[in-house]
């Protein structure tokens, strides 16, 4: 797919990104990261910088341990493609 620019608004600001990705998608990736920096904010009532952050390493945890899961369950289906 071709690359083409997307405006999409986090944390009450426009940022224009250009991707290949489907507009929907980078929508939802942006709203996502708009839903996780106001619940980091609303919860630890920290300055921006430090709930973008804390909200950067939660995201990452997040990533880390689907990706880990995800290694898991193919190496379950790998074993029982091996039975």
């Amino acid at each position: 797919m071709e690359k083409q620019k997307i405006t999409v608004n986090v944390a009450g600001r426009p940022y224009t990104l250009v991707s290949s990705d489907p507009p929907d998608h980078v929508r939802r990736v942006a709203d996502y990261v708009d839903r996780k920096l106001s619940e980091t904010g609303t919860i630890t009532h920290l300055p921006s910088a430090q709930a973008a952050v804390l909200t950067c390493l939660n995201l990452a945890d997040e990533l880390l341990k689907a990706q880990d899961e995800n290694t898991f369950l193919r190496r379950q289906m790998q074993k029982k493609d091996d039975d």
